[in-house]
């Protein structure tokens, strides 16, 4: 079930890689790559966020052709379902011109169906698809302390579970691919759930009049809460804007979690009522921000006036 290497051969230092998707959790990966001397070839649409890892030696390509024509293994982090499919798919994605029997290893949040379909038309190309979500965020991207869960064929994972080290602290091979992206959704859909409780908490009781500081405090220590939660009842506290995982990222995971239940003949699910809130604080104007301003997104309902102090 875990497939971890203790340390990287020779033969898979010479490798050639590229990145694909330079965002908040791609642009890190890249960099821990290039700590260990990569030989690393990375994209992104943006060129600005190729400027520091071309600084730490990094190749920079300008499309994604000339970011993979050359790549033993390509890594993408891309941002959902249909960018993937824009940038990868078809004649004019990057699969078709990478090499035959290249690994193509996707980090993006993806539904298990989309993972199904990313394999199939993989192999159109001879090129070998491993799904590979991540369970962390920006912190643990920075600190190279990512989980990658894996799905697909034995003998890519062990190749590419080197560089997986590198960015990350444990591999766990879950299954056949779309397996790894079925637990994915599960463990955001456990986050986006988290989170949103805990803020309708809060402002249910600031509105009973309890003070707004001992909830942050108190709240996020008894054995009830999640234990991320203490991070991010700090940040409301610091009134602390660092982006760790984009709002408008958790309402697109939420989204795929009930794309997968319907597709599974599970409905009626507290789901829809997660995704319209989510939704609205997209609409508020919170979509950039951390996710955790779904708290503030309930305050601008149901507290306009209350002063955040």
């Amino acid at each position: 079930m875990f497939c971890i290497t203790q340390e990287t051969s020779k033969s898979n230092q010479k490798m050639k890689i590229a990145f694909i998707g330079l965002g908040i959790m791609g642009s890190r990966m890249a960099s821990n790559l290039l700590k260990h001397k990569v030989d690393l070839t990375v994209y992104n649409r943006s060129l600005i966020a190729t400027t520091p890892l071309a600084a730490l030696g990094a190749k920079v390509a300008h499309t994604t052709v000339a970011a993979v024509k050359e790549a033993d293994i390509v890594f993408s982090m891309l941002a959902s379902p249909q960018v993937v499919k824009a940038v990868a798919y078809g004649q004019t994605g990057f699969l078709s011109k990478m090499k035959p029997k290249a690994l193509w290893i996707d980090c993006s949040t993806i539904s298990p169906a989309f993972a199904l379909a990313s394999a199939q038309e993989a192999s159109k190309h001879e090129v070998v698809f491993v799904e590979a979500p991540v369970a962390g965020t920006k912190p643990h991207a920075e600190n190279a302390e990512l989980v990658f869960l894996v799905g697909g064929d034995t003998t890519a994972i062990t190749q590419a579970t080197p560089y997986m080290e590198m960015m990350g602290k444990k591999v766990v091979h879950i299954g056949a691919i779309s397996k790894a992206s079925s637990l994915k959704v599960l463990i955001n859909y456990l986050l986006a759930q988290g989170m949103l409780a805990f803020a309708e908490a809060l402002v249910v009781g600031e509105k009973q009049g309890l003070d707004r500081c001992f909830l942050l405090e108190f709240l996020p220590n008894l054995p009830v809460a999640a234990p991320f939660l203490k991070s991010k009842a700090n940040k409301l506290v610091q009134h602390d804007d660092e982006v760790q995982f984009p709002l408008e990222l958790m309402y697109k995971d939420i989204t795929l979690f009930a794309d997968t239940a319907e597709a599974n003949n599970i409905t009626n699910l507290s789901t829809d009522v997660s995704k319209n809130l989510y939704k609205t604080a997209i609409k508020q104007g919170l979509g950039r921000e951390d996710f955790s301003a779904v708290y503030n997104s309930l305050l601008q309902r149901f507290l306009p006036m209350h002063p955040q102090e």
